[in-house]
């Protein structure tokens, strides 16, 4: 910078020479002028870029290292937020969770209460009234085999010699009996 206010300050002592001389001369002093200007941006321009790589690698990783850490910090604190949003975001995934829960067993249960209403009005035995049923069955037949293998003996010498009046007193006796009712598949 000081060199090219030297070279000013020269260029305008030689102009003040100039002006008191000839035409033709100052064309040539304006023209040396014009060179020499040339030629100092030229060096300037030179000079500037001889710098910028000098120092444009010092900068450049001065530019790294300050983008990595400001990369490495942004990271931290993104990863910081992405966790407590996380946090949050499970914990209101959990509490939806719980009310569809919740909400899916009183529906599951207001449901099985209204069928069981409207079997109950069609007359649809319930599963324990089958259960009693059944078990009353298996007494009866019990009960039944019981009484067959004693009766069978008597029934045998009744069928051998059939009495006309004990026929008709059997045929009666079983049309006064009621039908039992036919069981109904679970």
């Amino acid at each position: 910078m000081a060199k090219l206010k030297k070279t000013a300050g020269n260029k305008t002592a030689a102009r003040k020479k100039t002006v008191k001389s000839s035409p033709k001369t100052r064309i040539e002093a304006a023209s040396h002028n014009l060179i020499e200007t040339a030629q100092q941006i030229w060096s300037a321009g030179v000079g500037a870029l001889a710098r910028a790589q000098g120092d444009g690698t010092d900068l450049f990783d001065a530019l790294v290292k300050k983008g990595m850490s400001l990369e490495a910090h942004t990271r931290k604190l993104a990863n910081g937020k992405v966790e407590e949003v996380r946090g949050v975001v499970e914990d209101r995934v959990e509490n939806v969770r719980e009310k569809a829960t919740d909400t899916w067993d009183r529906m599951e249960k207001v449901f099985e209460d209204r069928v069981h209403r409207a079997l109950t009005r069609l007359g649809v035995p319930t599963r324990e009234d089958l259960i009693a049923l059944n078990k009353r069955v298996e007494l009866l037949t019990v009960e039944l085999r019981k009484q067959g293998n004693k009766v069978q003996p008597v029934a045998a010498k009744k069928a051998a010699a059939p009495k006309p009046a004990v026929k008709k007193a059997a045929v009666a006796k079983k049309a006064a009996l009621p039908k039992a009712p036919t069981p109904v598949k679970p």
